[in-house]
């Protein structure tokens, strides 16, 4: 049979649950301080990288937009310079052009002799430009020069054979011939010029030629 407790016994099991009591809390209160320490290094740690990120976006972002001031700068110089050189490039390849074709046309039996660069009139408030005009008093060819010749740009200059002899009633006993050229000529662009009755002008080495072969009936307007 167990002894009867003591109010001796008693009061030691109530210090033996109080220095428990107060371990546990001082445990307790040592965990909070670690995970305390630890949830501010963390933020700490945080915070650097998130500076460190920060500052290489911006970074990255000042150099793109550096980038981006420089590509506009060269657009707008090389857009002034294309400007600058619009007029100018049209008649370098009208000069390269315009020596070969008397001798050119001749050749295909068309006997010309004279050649007018850049002819242009106008008649109720309609314009017909002719590049070149190369013809005598019983024919004509109009030309058409482009630095990069296109469908579309065929298409404009049937249009203006067309109208030729409304504007230019002095050769309207002429048989009018046309013809496209390119220094630079766009895929089908030549086969369609072809197919429509043109003669075409292209690039050979230093000067120019005819792509039509000899074969080639031109149409006559």
């Amino acid at each position: 049979m167990s002894s009867a407790l003591t109010v001796n016994d008693v009061w030691k099991m109530f210090e033996e649950t109080n220095r428990l009591l107060q371990e546990s809390q001082a445990e307790w209160k040592q965990q909070r301080q670690e995970m305390e320490r630890v949830r501010q290094e963390d933020r700490a740690e945080t915070e650097r990288v998130i500076r460190e990120e920060r500052a290489k976006t911006e970074m990255a972002f000042r150099e793109t937009e550096r980038q981006m001031q420089e590509t506009d700068r060269k657009i707008k110089q090389v857009s002034t310079q294309i400007g600058q050189l619009g007029g100018r490039w049209g008649e370098f390849v009208e000069g390269l052009i315009a020596p070969a074709c008397i001798a050119m046309f001749t050749e295909r039996g068309i006997q010309v002799d004279e050649l007018y660069p850049r002819v242009k009139k106008v008649i109720g408030g309609k314009t017909l430009e002719i590049d070149l005009l190369v013809a005598n008093t019983v024919a004509a060819v109009l030309v058409e020069v482009k630095s990069q010749l296109q469908v579309e740009d065929v298409r404009n200059h049937l249009t203006r054979l067309a109208d030729f002899k409304s504007f230019f009633p002095r050769y309207a006993n002429c048989q009018v011939y046309g013809a496209v050229a390119g220094i630079v000529v766009e895929s089908q662009a030549d086969q369609f010029a072809m197919k429509q009755g043109l003669f075409v002008i292209e690039q050979s080495g230093e000067t120019v030629r005819l792509a039509n072969d000899m074969e080639f009936k031109p149409k006559v307007w």
